[in-house]
């Protein structure tokens, strides 16, 4: 069921355009085309093979269909191997790069909606499920990012995507809690209704990012708040205790210090008694 994956192809553009700005691709391009064409391949189809994985399905499944393979293939071919670099100095604008991330993201919607009926189908109303595979569908070539660095030689284990999310990875996973409870009647909201406001959402939060240049928009002080409330509580407390141990031993310490000069005192009026004497 690769509908929707692959509806709308031609936005993948603007990953593939991504692979030139990356540090020595267009280099790997040229030494060893066909790890760059599997690695891109791997990037426009890679949540349609690990869906297919998590549903027990044949993860080759995207070379069926011929004319998206060509599509992609050639897409791939310009990008790298056009006379002059046409293509990347056409990619450099940003007029250009703001519609190409608003096309990608229109289509991550179709992906995640897609994701989750297909995972309905064969498990009904069943959450995990759902939002697993609608998440592996519209993020999956940013989760299996470490397989494409290994067949391009430049594994990174510092940069799993498990270890330190991407912005695509935490967004798709909001998005497909949104679609599963929608999917599941526990969110009274139309699908048409609630892809249209997603849809939007992305669209804007990634061009502000893009003009901004900035890595987060939304999700760091969210992020930040919801680890204090669920999991700061043990660092509150141990701090609260280093706390109490501090003003403990200041006050043992205070206490140590005054029997000295109490004792002291003591010896100094003795010996002013015994000179009165």
């Amino acid at each position: 069921m690769y509908t929707t994956e692959n509806a709308h192809l031609p936005t993948h553009v603007h990953s593939w355009a991504r692979f030139v700005v990356w540090n020595g691709a267009a280099a790997v391009a040229r030494k060893n085309p066909f790890s760059s064409w599997f690695t891109a391949m791997l990037h426009c189809f890679g949540g349609g093979i690990l869906s297919c994985v998590l549903l027990a399905e044949p993860p080759l499944r995207f070379l069926a269909n011929n004319t998206n393979i060509l599509l992609a293939s050639s897409i791939w071919y310009i990008t790298f191997f056009c006379p002059c670099d046409l293509v990347s100095q056409g990619y450099s604008f940003l007029p250009v790069q703001l519609l190409a991330a608003g096309m990608k993201e229109v289509t991550r919607t179709w992906k995640i909606v897609g994701g989750v009926k297909h995972a309905n189908s064969y498990y009904k109303n069943s959450w995990i499920v759902m939002i697993a595979i609608g998440w592996a569908r519209g993020a999956g070539g940013s989760i299996i990012t470490n397989f494409e660095q290994l067949v391009k030689g430049g594994w990174k284990p510092e940069a799993d995507e498990w270890l330190k999310m991407s912005y695509p990875a935490k967004v798709t996973l909001l998005g497909s809690v949104l679609f599963t409870f929608q999917h599941t009647k526990y969110l009274a909201v139309s699908r048409h209704n609630l892809m249209f406001l997603y849809t939007m959402f992305l669209v804007v939060t990634k061009i502000t990012m893009m003009i901004t240049e900035t890595a987060t928009v939304l999700f760091a002080p969210l992020e930040d708040t919801l680890g204090r409330m669920l999991f700061g509580w043990q660092q509150q407390f141990s701090s609260c205790e280093k706390k109490s141990e501090t003003k403990s031993s200041f006050n043992g310490t205070g206490s140590s210090t005054s029997k000295p000069i109490a004792v002291a005192s003591d010896t100094v009026k003795k010996k002013h008694t015994k000179k009165t004497e």
